[in-house]
């Protein structure tokens, strides 16, 4: 989907800007190609720049409720320091790199319900205008689809996937908000467990794989949550049916053990950890993306609600990307 408007700060008879993607998803840590088309106004601009901005939905936990947002996760400059003459047509090319954590929007072409977007912004006679906004879709690394094919192929199904604003302590994570995948419980796990929440976090390496289960509570017993954690190379061949299975079944049988440290935790946007679940098997008070973490992502949340964080800015619940982000916008001018 792709969206021209006149850049509004420049007024009637100002350049407008088109940004045109490669066709098809990209992957994390891989390159997104694409061009940007500008046309001249009714006079000559200076154009002082040309940036792009990779930008996400995101929701946060916090006392109140749940907040959701735009988060600002990643910028490159592509062009600009030249004169674009009245009516002048002017195509920019770019390749850029994407972070290692770009969430995945799909699977086999499916839709996950991810809302990630690309931004240009346009610097003109010292005026920045965000005067175009594109899609990106995201398709897993190999790696990351070979582990959601085992999880299919074992019986677990797809829930539901969000973005969450905060950090899962004690792993390598780089970006403010990480990506939970719900998977609704195979038939051979569903009396111990309720959903397993799947978290990616790539890099150059390869990536860590977080795993976390809502187990169901026994006769004499509350049902609580487990979490672990396994790293796996890009280039590993396995048996993932057996190596996810094994995954599953060392999550299911945890047995709690309070009163140790929390080696893995949460933290909020200061870096300060929250209450989770130790990597030696204990089980800490908390969850990630519960009620019970209020006090971990409140700064954050609060952030979010205010547009004063990382880029973020207050933003309405709706489907359409575009919709979405013009009401983004809308709010930005006001």
């Amino acid at each position: 989907m792709v969206f021209k408007r006149l850049l509004g700060s420049l007024g009637v008879g100002g350049p407008t800007v088109d940004t045109v993607l490669e066709p098809g998803a990209a992957r994390p840590g891989g390159t997104l190609t694409g061009r940007i088309d500008l046309k001249g106004g009714d006079a000559d601009f200076d154009i002082e720049h040309i940036a792009l901005e990779l930008v996400a939905r995101v929701e946060a936990e916090h006392e109140d409720g749940e907040a959701e947002g735009v988060v600002a996760f990643d910028r490159f400059t592509v062009g600009g320091g030249f004169r674009l003459a009245a009516g002048e047509p002017h195509s920019v090319p770019f390749t850029v790199t994407l972070p290692w954590e770009t969430p995945i929007t799909e699977l086999y072409g499916q839709g996950l319900g991810i809302v990630l977007g690309v931004r240009t912004e346009l610097a003109v006679a010292g005026a920045r205008d965000k005067g175009d906004l594109d899609q990106l879709n995201i398709a897993p690394l190999p790696v990351q689809e070979a582990i959601l094919e085992a999880f299919g192929q074992l019986g677990f199904g797809f829930r539901s996937a969000d973005l969450e604003y905060g950090r899962i302590g004690g792993t390598g994570q780089q970006l403010p908000f990480y990506q939970e995948i719900e998977l609704t419980p195979a038939p051979q796990y569903a009396y111990q467990i309720n959903e397993v929440e799947l978290t990616f976090l790539a890099g150059p390496a390869g990536v860590e794989v977080v795993l976390e289960a809502d187990r169901r509570g026994g006769l004499f017993s509350s049902g609580h949550d487990a979490l672990t954690r396994f790293t796996v190379g890009h280039h590993d061949v396995r048996d993932w049916n057996a190596e996810v299975d094994e995954w599953i079944r060392r999550l299911a049988e945890h047995r709690a053990s309070y009163g140790s440290p929390a080696a893995y935790g949460h933290e909020d946007h200061h870096g300060h950890d929250g209450h989770g679940h130790g990597l030696d098997g204990h089980h800490h008070d908390g969850h990630r993306s519960g009620p019970g973490m209020g006090t971990v992502v409140a700064a954050g949340a609060a952030g979010l609600a205010v547009g004063v964080v990382g880029g973020m800015v207050a933003a309405e619940v709706v489907d359409e990307i575009g919709d979405f982000f013009e009401g983004d916008e809308e709010e930005e001018e006001d």
